[in-house]
């Protein structure tokens, strides 16, 4: 898919007049849409009997797992005095104040007010409870229309159950609006960034197809010289013997959720596979927290991936680092400017904004 900087400007796209898009159509000022399962904490970090405090969008959300096992997401805030219910201590299935010890239903209920005497007027509700479901080592709530929440499936990432990968598991807070980080992942231009980690990549872009939800791009990307991170071959399914390759990458932003898959030359599945979710946390949603999956193919050897762990761990940490870098002055100049004032010429950036405009909600 190809479009002139001359028809999109026919078209009427920001970003590419004389000046600034108007404040209505800047991306950075539409917030994620909340009917959507977001990731707010990792499995392991809500332990049974424990209680978690999460966020979205400056909605504070306190996490327990009760006895049973089951996780339950409530607002974080006691409907007595507005203490945290975070702070709290789980009881059997439900949470108690840690001021009061008045205590919740999994549903926000009041169940209990150790202190009341029969006959004394009680509150009229709780607090809200959101719909909470757990997959993929993650707890996923739902912070739009609770109605909804059946309704909407979790995203699907087949890879992660797979024997055929290992997964590892990324959790980040990230200084800026969550558009940067979609941007950043599709456009593949910015490989220079990583000079020091992966060496001379030239990608080259395949085509691209934009929908109302997605935007899905493929590059190839060829190692044209420089010295080459070891993990970075591993990924690329290089093997131990360092043979270098051509790789076709798919990146996709399917509202409001991206993937990548990595298919080495020749080959006829991916190496590895990223899922990834940038959650706002504060109001203004200029600080999110991305979650990742990143699923990695096991070679015959599986020992050598055991091995090799560690080492791309640090080498995904530290690409990481270098985008984190980039996306967080990227935010630090809309903020001293009040707006976005950059001049994207690249259509498929273009095109996920359209996207995550469309699909966002005005802050």
């Amino acid at each position: 898919m190809t479009e002139n900087r001359s028809d999109r400007i026919a078209r009427g796209r920001p970003g590419n007049g004389p000046g600034p898009a108007p404040a209505s159509h800047d991306l950075r000022r539409i917030g994620a849409a909340p009917d959507f399962w977001y990731p707010v904490a990792l499995s392991r970090n809500v332990r049974k009997e424990g209680v978690a405090a999460a966020v979205f969008a400056g909605e504070r959300i306190a996490l327990y797992r009760a006895r049973s096992g089951a996780v339950h997401a409530l607002e974080d805030r006691c409907a007595h005095r507005q203490v945290p219910l975070s702070m709290g201590v789980v009881d059997g299935e439900t949470l108690r104040c840690c001021y009061h010890a008045w205590a919740y239903r999994g549903d926000g209920r009041i169940s209990q007010i150790p202190y009341l005497a029969k006959g004394d007027v009680r509150p009229p509700r709780g607090v809200r409870a959101y719909p909470v479901r757990e997959a993929y080592g993650l707890v996923f709530v739902f912070p739009g229309d609770p109605e909804k929440a059946a309704l909407t499936p979790l995203p699907d990432i087949p890879a992660h159950a797979s024997p055929r990968y290992r997964t590892m598991t990324f959790s980040r807070t990230v200084r800026c609006h969550y558009s940067f980080l979609h941007e950043n992942l599709l456009d593949m231009n910015h490989q220079f960034l990583h000079r020091g980690v992966v060496g001379r990549l030239q990608p080259k872009l395949l085509g691209y197809e934009s929908g109302p939800a997605s935007v899905e791009a493929r590059y190839l990307f060829t190692h044209t010289g420089g010295k080459r991170n070891r993990s970075a071959g591993l990924l690329a399914a290089e093997g131990l013997g360092g043979r270098p390759s051509s790789d076709v990458m798919t990146i996709r932003t399917e509202y409001p959720y991206q993937t990548l898959d990595l298919v080495p030359e020749k080959a006829d599945h991916p190496a590895l596979r990223l899922w990834a979710v940038y959650v706002p946390e504060d109001a203004q949603q200029r600080v999110c927290h991305a979650y990742g999956l990143l699923m990695i193919e096991k070679p015959r050897i599986s020992a050598a991936l055991t091995v090799a762990w560690p080492f791309i761990r640090h080498f995904t940490e530290r690409v990481f680092a270098e985008d984190r870098m980039a996306v967080e002055a990227e935010q630090r100049a809309w903020d001293e400017q009040g707006e976005d004032r950059n001049h994207e010429v690249f259509s498929l950036i273009l095109d996920v904004r359209d996207v995550l405009r469309a699909n966002g909600v005005p802050l």
